[in-house]
């Protein structure tokens, strides 16, 4: 048998001097490294909880009014610095607009969509045949019941006006011979001279003779009327339309375009539809001379104003509503038949209402709310109950009193507790990250100083220069309250340029050309320059808003 040869065993390689034998994690180091990313992963938990949480004071802040001057220029610190509530973190405090909830009447209104009806539509047609002589009428004439339009040619209706009168004197002297007859056999028949069946026969004989005259001036009156017909008048008052025949032409009572087509124009109705959950709030106000306004497509031209008329007699079963018809004196024709306008149906009005603007009301999660300007300079979130609203003002039924002030502009950046400015202040245009001014009304502030006879009341005062070259804020003056922390030094802020009142010619007319294409954007850009004309407070302050914003490019309030 051959030799096996048996390979030498493989070598077993040692561990290398120079690298640590591989190290092996026991239970109990395991569960340290759980524990710990556990922690990590709660530590990241709850820092984004805190950067994102709504702004609080922080555990042992001093309360606003006590312990120093709210709205201290401490960045992040004190409630007024740029961290504190209602800021936006490392921002300056909201620039809002504000309105004042006022006590007044408001007009509940019913607007649907109306078409101009004429009260009469008249397409006259001739009575009698024949070819038409005179066309006395010019196209779009305002003609009166009565007038003369058109005349037919009445020669052969004259005629036979002669003609029937031809007959009616015949047969009226046959029926006078037929009595005078009747008497003489009457006297003979008393001196017993003739029969009596020849007295009725000539009693017979006279009255056919009074039915033919009888019907000989009933053909008579016929061929006058028809002669009568060849004068085409007007039968109602109105507008005539586009000529339909010519001269020469041969017109019959079949025609069916008629001489002339008027449509009367005064008065004049509209119609329109109101909803079947409205019909019982017409009906109410029946009784009453209900006023309605046609306005034209726009909403920005009131055409004429009438007053309600009626309602139909059933709900359309396709539409849910109900036809109402209104009626206008239209005296000076600018409804026209056919024209489409916006109907405003006044139903009642509502006496002594809060009233604020509509803007000022939003709808949040728990329903309607408002955001209410404090004295502090800071806003509350108010739930309210609406009511009744028009186009540019709601009623507040509950949860707000007159004389308060509401946010109309700005509202989406704000939360409860939120620190603003308004309009025209001195701390409303300053850029970013730099030194927030005091807060105005807030104790110790500086329009409490003797000093704060300013321009414009209720503004903050200016900045004042420290020694080294920085500004601080009217709180850190000498003789406020001291800071937390001193503000960082910035560069000395340029007097304000004093903005213009109101917009110039050429601003007007850029406002307008840009919004010709939406109409609702003109009709609101118009009433803000009619606001601003009529010197109204709040517009002045909205356009001295719009003029800061745009001097500062995007970088001063928000």
């Amino acid at each position: 048998m051959p030799d096996h040869v048996t390979p030498p065993p493989t070598p077993v390689s040692a561990p290398d001097a120079g690298q640590p034998p591989p190290r092996r994690y026991g239970r109990r180091g395991l569960l340290a490294g759980s524990l710990a990313t556990v922690l990590v992963v709660a530590a990241l938990g709850a820092g984004a909880w805190y950067l994102t949480r709504s702004d609080a004071p922080a555990p042992g802040q001093a309360a606003s009014g006590a312990g120093g001057a709210p709205g201290g220029g401490a960045p992040g610190g004190a409630p007024g610095g740029p961290g504190g509530p209602g800021a936006s973190r490392g921002g300056p405090p909201t620039t809002v607009g504000v309105a004042v909830a006022e006590r007044g009447d408001l007009n509940v209104t019913l607007e649907a969509l109306g078409t101009v009806v004429p009260a009469a539509t008249v397409r006259v047609r001739p009575q009698v045949s024949g070819p038409l002589q005179q066309v006395l009428y010019k196209e779009g004439q305002m003609v009166r019941k009565g007038d003369l339009l058109a005349t037919i040619d009445p020669r052969p209706f004259e005629m036979a006006v002669q003609q029937a009168s031809g007959q009616r004197l015949r047969d009226e002297a046959q029926l006078e011979a037929a009595r005078v007859t009747l008497q003489r056999f009457q006297t003979l028949l008393q001196l017993d001279s003739i029969a009596r069946q020849e007295v009725d026969t000539q009693a017979a004989l006279v009255k056919q003779l009074e039915a033919t005259v009888v019907v000989d001036k009933a053909n008579e009156g016929t061929a006058r009327l028809n002669l009568a017909y060849t004068r085409i008048a007007a039968p109602v008052s109105g507008r005539v339309g586009l000529r339909t025949v010519d001269v020469g032409n041969m017109v019959s009572t079949s025609d069916t375009n008629g001489v002339a087509v008027i449509t009367q124009l005064s008065p004049i109705d509209v119609q329109f539809s109101v909803p079947q959950d409205q019909v019982n709030a017409v009906l109410d106000g029946a009784g009453s001379a209900m006023a309605v306004r046609a306005l034209d497509r726009t909403r920005t031209q009131l055409l004429d104003t009438g007053t309600f008329g009626s309602l139909d007699n059933l709900v359309d079963a396709q539409t849910g509503t109900v036809k109402a018809k209104a009626r206008f004196a239209n005296a000076d024709g600018r409804l026209f038949p056919s024209q489409f306008v916006n109907v405003q149906l006044q139903l009642r009005t509502l006496k002594g209402a809060t009233l604020v603007p509509v803007s000022a009301v939003r709808a949040g999660p728990n329903g309607d709310q408002v955001f209410v300007l404090n004295p502090d300079r800071t806003v509350s979130l108010r739930l309210v109950q609406r009511g009744q609203s028009t186009v540019d003002k709601i009623q507040i039924v509950k949860g707000l009193e007159p004389g308060e002030r509401v946010i109309t502009e700005g509202a989406d950046r704000l939360r409860d507790g939120s620190r603003v400015t308004l309009p025209g202040e001195a701390g409303a245009g300053r850029p970013r990250g730099g030194a927030s001014g005091a807060r105005p009304g807030g104790g110790g502030a500086p329009q409490d100083a003797p000093a704060a006879a300013a321009p414009q009341a209720g503004a903050s005062s200016p900045a004042v220069a420290s020694g080294d070259g920085s500004r601080r804020s009217g709180s850190d003056a000498p003789g406020a309250n001291p800071s937390p922390s001193a503000s960082p030094p910035t560069a000395a802020t340029p007097a304000a340029t004093p903005l213009p009142a109101g917009p110039t010619p050429a601003q007007r007319q850029r406002m307008l050309e840009s919004a010709q294409n939406d109409p609702e954007q003109l009709e609101r850009r118009k009433r803000f320059l009619e606001a601003l004309d009529r010197g109204d407070p709040q517009a002045l302050e909205r356009w001295q808003q719009m003029q800061q914003r745009a001097r500062q490019g995007g970088g001063g309030a928000q």
